[in-house]
């Protein structure tokens, strides 16, 4: 029998949004991780308000409302407010009843000064990161670290001049996005800022790809469990990587957590990174920077072998205690010449033996049977003595 479909609908609704929400959603999970936390920093939110006023939105739904957007790719507060007022499963994590009102989207502007000042976002973090220790969710044998841009809510527009009263070749008769014509001018930090966000910097993310105006996000991670234990968000420049990375181990330090060992990309293959991890007794598995360039203060680390092995296992190990991992993929063997120093140190033995050897190739007129056969021992003897030197000039890699 076909169903009609009914257009009216009941006065009273007897069912709440918790019935609504699956028993094993994963929101579940994360809403008893954020009440836990956000209960024991019940005294943050009480220093950062008055005590007598109108009553504010509180700071924990602000908090779990940015977390809510962060899982969703929400893209604008606005929108989640929008989306808040028919979601059930988004009222439902922030404690909201289906009669509550929404508040409004500007309430997320007017606390954000608050917020940044108190440095809730960093306790709040540091909390998760407590509470999943002591769970037992969090491991100190291996962790990795790398950085990242991100892209700033600024047009290349606004970039312009320091010194400059107006937007370089700008037409503001077209309104509020007027036409800017940069082309082959030089622009650099140094002597060009954003209009609308000073604080973001001109940055590219390699060669060869575009400058835009950016910050730089760093974030610490542990490998057994995956979880995030450490944030922070610098201006990018050259070091910008290593030195978050420094302060986020010592902020695990004084946590009492020293890792065994720390990953990290080529960004990070700086002999001053790598000596103050061995210096507080971290094994840095860094990718290494093929070249000469990095070859030369790699040989310089006391008692480290410059170039590991590519030997499976074997490779992991050595290169751990070399300061610098390396791709296990096998490889062809493939001759090469052997490094500058190595020449020098058989540079004598070469120059014997040539010398030898042309002594040899003279017309027979010009020496006798004599010296001839007198010349050709010594050469065989000049040969034998230094073999193993001239053999270690040009070999195998994978031999080493």
């Amino acid at each position: 029998m076909r169903g009609l479909e009914s257009n009216q609908e009941g006065l009273f609704s007897y069912v709440s949004p918790e019935a609504r929400v699956p028993a094993n959603h994963p929101l579940r999970a994360i809403r008893a991780y954020a009440d836990e936390a956000l209960r024991r920093m019940s005294r943050v939110f009480n220093a950062m308000y008055a005590e007598r006023g109108r009553d504010s939105v509180p700071p924990e739904t602000l908090l779990k409302s940015t977390l809510l957007m962060a899982l969703y790719t929400v893209r604008s507060e606005r929108l989640f407010c929008e989306m808040l007022e028919y979601n059930l499963l988004f009222r439902w994590f922030l404690a909201l009843g289906i009669d509550a009102a929404v508040f409004d989207h500007s309430s997320f502007s007017k606390n954000r000064q608050r917020l940044l000042e108190h440095r809730v976002a960093q306790r709040f973090l540091g909390m998760i990161v407590r509470i999943a220790r002591r769970k037992g969710l969090v491991s100190d044998e291996h962790f990795s670290v790398d950085g990242t841009l991100i892209d700033a809510w600024a047009s290349m527009k606004s970039v312009r001049a320091k010194n400059a009263g107006s937007i370089h070749g700008s037409d503001v008769s077209g309104g509020g996005n007027p036409e800017v014509d940069f082309k082959g001018e030089r622009r650099t930090n140094d002597t060009h800022a954003s209009t609308t966000d000073p604080q973001a910097k001109l940055a590219r993310k390699g060669k060869g790809k575009e400058a835009r105006l950016a910050y730089a996000g760093h974030a610490l991670m542990e490998n057994r469990n995956g979880l995030v234990l450490g944030l922070t968000v610098t201006e990018p420049h050259g070091n910008a990587e290593v030195k978050a990375a420094e302060e986020l181990l010592d902020a695990q330090r004084e946590e009492g957590v020293v890792p065994d060992s720390v990953g990290a990309d080529k960004g990070f293959c700086q002999r001053e990174f790598v000596t103050k991890l061995r210096h507080r007794k971290i094994k840095p598995h860094i990718a290494r920077i093929e070249g000469p360039c990095c070859r030369g203060w790699m040989a310089a680390l006391p008692a480290r072998r410059a170039t590991p092995s590519r030997s499976g296992c074997a490779s992991a190990s050595r290169s751990a205690s070399a300061g610098c991992t390396r791709s296990a993929a096998p490889r062809r063997p493939r001759c090469a010449v052997a490094p500058r120093s190595r020449w020098r140190s058989c540079w004598p033995a070469v120059r014997s033996i040539c010398c030898a050897s042309r002594s040899l190739r003279r017309p027979a007129g010009e020496q006798s049977v004599r010296s001839t056969e007198k010349q050709r021992r010594a050469a065989s003897k000049c040969f034998e003595m230094h073999r193993e030197s001239v053999s270690n000039i040009v070999r195998p890699i994978d031999s080493h």
